[in-house]
């Protein structure tokens, strides 16, 4: 692509990324936990409509479980989804990482911006997306949304029997920490790079990034923007959305 015709970073079209493959044990027997109901519609449903709530997203594609995928686009087709966004289902892998890869695998040429986001974070603001798309093209190969920690951290020696006392081996200076969200956006070439090389101590996208080299830079999260992993997560994202709507109208 000669310079003339590659577009400008504020013209990059943005495709996001949603692995959903996984069972959520965490929250118990039942569906998968992306499918888990929430005030009467599936969490995935709700976090795709987060991601197209931002103009900049143009393509999300969902990573269904890999014997699910049919299942995942009945749903989708079953939800009013926004018209300005297209959507794809593809089958996922067995973890995360490959499931995210697969999802990457199947992005057109053209989106280079990619963001990989939680399908059980379905309550992020679209000003959180949007300042992550920012600073990715502002130049940054990697974005996280971070929170500040409320709570002192320990580092311990883990028990060899779970729930029996571990040993503190260390206290962490707070104001150095944050707890890291999603989206996470990236330059796509730096993404699919990372995808390519990087196969251990892999906790999320970007520590794959930060094992290559470039810089993660970190933009200010959103406390809605929660995971919900556990039963009383979804009493708290129930509260979230009953608020919205006595605010908000919806």
């Amino acid at each position: 692509m000669s310079d003339e015709s590659r577009p400008t970073p504020a013209q990059t079209p943005v495709a996001a990324v949603i692995p959903a493959a996984g069972r959520g044990v965490r929250l118990g027997p039942g569906a998968p936990k992306a499918l888990r109901a929430l005030n009467g519609t599936p969490m995935l449903i709700h976090a795709i409509r987060a991601l197209a709530a931002s103009r900049h997203v143009s393509l999300v594609v969902v990573v269904a479980p890999p014997d699910g995928a049919a299942e995942v686009k009945s749903l989708l087709d079953a939800h009013a989804l926004p018209d300005r966004t297209d959507f794809l289902v593809v089958p996922g892998g067995e973890s995360r990482q490959e499931s995210v890869r697969l999802g990457l695998d199947a992005l057109p040429p053209q989106y280079g911006i990619v963001l990989v986001h939680d399908a059980a974070r379905p309550l992020v603001p679209v000003d959180t997306v949007d300042a992550v798309i920012e600073a990715v093209r502002d130049g940054a190969p990697a974005v996280v949304p971070v929170l500040p920690l409320a709570d002192t951290v320990k580092e311990v020696e883990p028990a060899a029997v779970a729930g029996d006392p571990e040993a503190v081996l260390a206290t962490p200076e707070r104001a150095r920490l944050r707890a890291v969200q999603t989206p996470q956006g990236f330059d796509r070439e730096t993404l699919v790079r990372a995808h390519e090389t990087v196969t251990e101590n892999v906790t999320d996208d970007a520590s794959m990034v930060e094992q290559l080299g470039p810089t993660v830079v970190a933009v200010p999260g959103h406390e809605e923007a929660f995971k919900v992993t556990r039963p009383l997560d979804l009493v708290l994202a129930e509260a979230v959305l009953a608020r919205r709507r006595l605010n908000d109208g919806f």
